[in-house]
C-alpha cells in the first residue's frame, strides 16, 4: 500500500524533469501540420446579405405578425393576436448548397427556426386552431413553408435539431445527434456530439445567438454559438430535403423572434 501511495504522489515525468507539456497544436506543428483559422462568425467573404436592416424588401409574410424593427426582422404572436405556425419567406433567392449565418433571439412560450431549401404553396398537413383561423382567416399557403428547418426554441430541447417542416419526417436529427436517413423510410443514429443537456447550456434565452447552417448535398450541419448541435445526412436523392428552395423564418405559438445579420454564401 505504501508503494502504491508513493507512486500516486509522484509528479508527472515531464514536470519532474522540468519539461513543458506541449499542446496538440504544438506537437502537430513539429510535423508541419497547421490548424484551421479560428471561428469568425463575422467573416462574410463570399457571402451576400439577404436582409438590409431597414425594411422587409424581398421578404414576404403576413404584416399582422412580421415587421422590421431596430435592424431586425421581428415576428410576434400574442394571445390577442395568435399566429399559429407562421412564416416570412425570402423571395430574392433559392439555394441548395450554401453556408448561412444569422443572429436570432427568441422569447415566449413558443418557438422559431430558420427554414431553408423550402417550398411555399404546398398543402398544410397540421390542423389549425379555431382561434388562429378566427384571427387570420383561411390559411394563405403562399406564406406557409415546407422543408428543412434549423430549430430554435427558448428553454426547450429542440434548439439546434434538424426538423422537416410540414412533412411526415418531422424530427430527423435531435440535438446532439449525427443521423443518417433515407427520407421517410428509416433513420439511424450514427454517433453523438454531446448530451442534449450539455449543449443546452450554450443556448442563450431571450438573448442573441449566432447560428450557422451548412448544407452540402445531403449533409446538413447546425451550429449554435460556435458549437455543433446536430448533423443530418439524407441519402435519398428524391427527398424533399435535397432540393433547392427558399429561406424563411418561423414563429409558432406565443412567441417573439428577432433575426438580424443574415448572410448567405451560395454555392448552387
Amino acid at each position: 500500500m505504501r508503494i502504491v501511495l508513493s507512486l500516486l504522489l509522484l509528479p508527472p515525468l515531464g514536470a519532474a524533469f522540468g519539461q513543458q507539456i506541449k499542446s496538440d497544436a504544438e506537437i502537430g506543428a513539429q510535423w508541419g501540420f497547421t490548424q484551421p483559422a479560428p471561428i469568425d462568425f463575422n467573416d462574410h467573404e463570399g457571402y451576400v446579405s439577404i436582409y438590409n436592416g431597414k425594411d422587409l424588401k424581398d421578404w414576404d409574410g403576413n404584416p399582422k405578425f412580421w415587421r422590421a424593427e431596430e435592424g431586425s426582422i421581428v415576428g410576434e404572436s400574442t394571445p390577442e393576436n395568435p399566429s399559429g405556425n407562421n412564416y416570412i419567406v425570402y423571395r430574392g433567392m433559392k439555394a441548395k448548397d450554401f453556408t448561412l449565418k444569422f443572429e436570432i433571439k427568441v422569447a415566449g412560450t413558443g418557438g422559431s427556426g430558420m427554414q431553408y431549401r423550402s417550398k411555399s404553396g404546398l398543402p398544410w398537413l397540421a390542423s389549425i386552431s379555431p382561434e388562429v383561423t378566427k384571427n387570420v382567416g383561411p390559411v394563405n399557403l403562399n406564406w406557409m413553408l415546407t422543408g428543412p428547418q434549423a430549430d430554435f426554441w427558448p428553454s426547450e430541447p429542440w434548439t439546434g435539431q434538424f426538423y422537416s417542416e410540414n412533412t411526415p419526417m418531422r424530427i430527423l436529427a435531435w440535438r446532439g445527434q449525427v443521423v443518417e436517413g433515407f427520407s421517410d423510410k428509416r433513420k439511424r443514429l450514427m454517433g453523438t456530439i454531446a448530451s442534449s443537456e450539455t449543449l443546452a447550456n450554450l443556448v442563450k434565452n431571450n438573448d442573441w445567438n449566432q447560428y450557422t447552417v451548412i448544407a452540402r448535398g445531403g449533409m446538413f450541419l447546425h451550429i449554435v454559438n460556435g458549437q455543433l448541435m446536430s448533423v443530418m445526412i439524407d441519402d435519398d436523392k428524391k427527398s424533399s430535403n435535397n432540393e433547392a428552395g427558399y429561406f424563411g423564418i418561423e414563429i409558432e405559438a406565443i412567441t417573439k423572434v428577432s433575426v438580424r445579420n443574415i448572410w448567405v454564401k451560395k454555392l448552387n
